[in-house]
């Protein structure tokens, strides 16, 4: 063929192109308007039922002598040869030849009809059925025992073929034939329902001995939990305890490891409470719960749960329920391992009962989850498993040399290069001053600080050292304090008080010095706030004053300058009941005044606030001198307030205006009244000029 027609082999010698339907093309609609006369879906039907021609059977055949029938039925199996002779794997074709063979009552040829279909496919269990079923219809029992013999020779494991077979034989009262059919069965150990079906045919006959060697065979064959539960529960029926205890026995020798364990230790339980014989349960259920793994054990715990609250005593229920909450915890731990929360609950559960070993058991299993990574926020929740651990030891089990081994080992996983807790630190070094051993606690915060150090392990060694009076070594651990944080005010303020508790005060003054001379530090205020107020614990009102400038050459707040006017007033030299030094101390407190004035007025004019608030402090102390104040001289200062409006700016624009306060200075009035004459003498000035030309 040539290569411009495209062949297909399924097509014979016609191209695709030759054999293709052409479709009509769609009509486009163009009046969519709906038409006068509708026409319903009904009305199509009923026109094509109309339409419809009659159907054509063929004429019936009336058949009147034998002639006539050997002509049909010479006819018919011809027509079944060739439909055979055409289709000879459908097996429909077969079964309807064989069935019209049978229909004219010539069994011979039936036969050979099934014969042959079995050549084509003797696999198909169910030719086999029906064959073995048209014997049986007709009564050839020889014929339906060979062809059944056949079967299960050729297709043993089709359970279906067995067990016609046996109904058969059972129906027509062979039982010892049927029997026989069941042991060649048997022997090739088919499932369990092959089994128990032999075992109910024996138990019909009231065969029970033969059953119950007929059930040892099958639990050897099958040995699994299932089976065992169905031979202890056969014993019992027969009223044979004995018997059946002995099949629970054998079952949990055999099956105690196995996954359907469970199954079998509930069942042997349930057994012995049937018999009255409590003991024997208890036993076995606390046998289970000991050997069987907690994720598989549920359906026990609640089983156990329910005998004990009606068999137990208060003790026992209490410890069924105590086992319910342990296997729960036992879930949720081996689902996430590092769930903390769940191993605190179990650990509190252990120790509520009080099992030591149990209870350092939980321990050792939880403090075995390291946390994923080697952050802080990790090991927070997993360092308190240690603490715990710890105290449990020392406090209820009361064993120190544990409790040591405990925080020394928590000491050793802690990676302490990338962060440390400070925590573990002191509560070891805690035990060791419980336990009077001051060497080993010094040992502890001693590594602590070389190691890690941290505020609350230098604060807590420089405690402990100064409460045994040891200020050399305090001094000392105040120095590495300051080495390692010298930006530390806090530090700088507690060594120069401890130097002052001691009257080291020119040591506290060089500690103060050296502190506020530091390039940075973390609360300059409070430093600052210490030293000034030693100063004048110490009545140095001159060095205190020297101190409030060097203050304000670092830093001109408002709080600083108020500060230094509440000093001056309160900067009386002796005698203090003196006129004269008070009226000094008032002048010297309105010359602090004066200058944050003038340097919030020139320097800073935009802190009109701070401004103002100034103001009123001023005010506030002319009032509280009484006679001495000078109440006057601030209120013509006092400024007015103004309520503003000012547009709000986000960043999507304009978003609405907010009212705020302003303040208005008498300085700034007398400006903007002197603005207002020059800009009216210009304008007047322009006009004249304007007239003139």
């Amino acid at each position: 063929m040539g290569s411009t027609r495209e062949s297909d082999p399924s097509l014979g010698y016609l191209t695709r192109k030759e054999t293709e339907v052409k479709l009509p093309r769609p009509t486009r609609v163009k009046n969519k308007t709906p038409a006068a006369i509708q026409i319903t879906a009904e009305q199509i039907l009923r026109e094509a039922r109309e339409r419809q021609e009659a159907e054509i059977r063929p004429p019936k055949q009336k058949i009147t002598d034998p002639s006539e029938l050997a002509d049909y039925r010479l006819r018919k199996r011809k027509e079944f040869e060739d439909l055979i002779r055409r289709v000879r794997w459908n097996k429909s074709v077969w079964v309807k030849y064989a069935k019209w063979e049978e229909s004219q009552n010539d069994f011979n040829r039936a036969r050979s009809v099934w014969e042959r279909a079995l050549e084509v496919d003797y696999r198909d269990h169910t030719m086999w059925l029906k064959y073995a079923e048209v014997e049986m219809k007709n009564k050839f029992i020889n014929h339906a025992r060979n062809v059944w013999d056949r079967a299960v020779t050729l297709l043993p494991r089709v359970d279906q073929l067995w067990y016609k077979y046996i109904h058969m034989e059972e129906v027509l009262g062979n039982v010892a034939g049927a029997r026989q059919i069941f042991e060649r069965w048997m022997s090739w150990q088919p499932d369990q329902q092959g089994w128990l079906s032999y075992i109910k045919f024996e138990l019909r006959y009231n065969e029970v001995e033969r059953a119950r060697a007929i059930f040892d065979r099958f639990v050897e064959c099958h040995p699994k939990v299932g089976a065992y539960i169905r031979y202890a529960k056969s014993e019992m029926k027969n009223g044979e305890i004995a018997r059946a205890r002995n099949c629970y026995e054998r079952a949990v020798e055999k099956l105690a490891d196995d996954e359907e364990a469970e199954q079998l230790f509930v069942a042997f339980a349930e057994f012995e409470e049937k018999c009255k014989e409590v003991e024997r349960a208890r036993c076995i259920y606390k046998f289970a719960l000991d050997h069987i793994p907690k994720g598989r054990a549920e359906d026990l715990y609640r089983k156990f749960v329910a005998f004990e609250k009606q068999y137990g005593d208060r003790e026992g229920i209490e410890d069924a329920i105590v086992g319910k909450r342990r296997f729960q915890y036992e879930d949720e731990v081996r689902k996430n391992p590092l769930n903390y929360d769940a191993w605190f609950d179990y650990i509190r559960l252990e120790e509520s009962v009080g099992i030591k070993d149990r209870v350092r058991d939980v321990y050792e299993r939880a403090i075995a989850n390291l946390p994923p990574a080697q952050e802080k926020r990790y090991w927070q929740r997993y360092i308190y498993l240690w603490i715990n651990y710890a105290l449990y030891e020392e406090l209820d089990a009361q064993d120190m040399e544990r409790t040591r081994e405990v925080y020394k080992l928590c000491l050793r996983i802690i990676p302490h290069q990338k962060f440390s807790f400070a925590k573990i630190w002191l509560l070891a070094a805690q035990f060791e001053i419980r336990q009077l051993n001051l060497q080993g606690a010094r040992k502890i915060l001693g590594a602590a600080i070389g190691r890690a150090p941290k505020d609350k392990i230098f604060k807590k060694y420089i405690e402990v050292e100064l409460q045994l009076g040891n200020i050399d070594r305090c001094r000392t651990l105040y120095e590495k304090y300051l080495e390692w944080s010298p930006e530390n005010c806090y530090a700088w303020s507690k060594y120069a008080e401890l130097e002052r508790s001691l009257a080291e005060t020119e040591r506290a003054r060089a500690i103060f010095e050296l502190a506020i001379d530091q390039p940075a530090l973390d609360m300059p205020e409070l430093l600052w706030k210490a030293y000034i107020d030693f100063e004048i614990t110490e009545g140095e009102f001159e060095r205190t004053r020297a101190l409030y400038e060097r203050l304000l050459n670092r830093t001109k707040h408002l709080k600083v300058w108020l500060s230094y006017a509440k000093f001056e007033v309160s900067a009386v030299e002796e005698p203090e009941d003196d006129l004269e030094q008070k009226e000094k101390s008032i002048q010297r407190a309105r010359g602090v005044f004066e200058r944050a004035l003038s340097y919030l007025r020139t320097s800073a004019p935009e802190l009109k606030e701070e401004r103002a608030m100034l103001l009123e402090e001023w005010l506030n102390l002319e009032s509280s001198y009484g006679e001495l104040g000078n109440v006057d001289l601030v209120r013509v200062k006092l400024p007015k307030k103004l309520k503003k409006r000012r547009q709000i700016e986000t960043e999507d624009g304009p978003a609405g205006y907010e009212e705020y306060i302003d303040y208005l200075f008498p300085e700034e009035t007398q400006t903007t009244n002197l603005k207002i004459l020059e800009a009216a003498y210009k304008w007047k000035k322009q006009k004249v000029s304007h007239d003139d030309d």
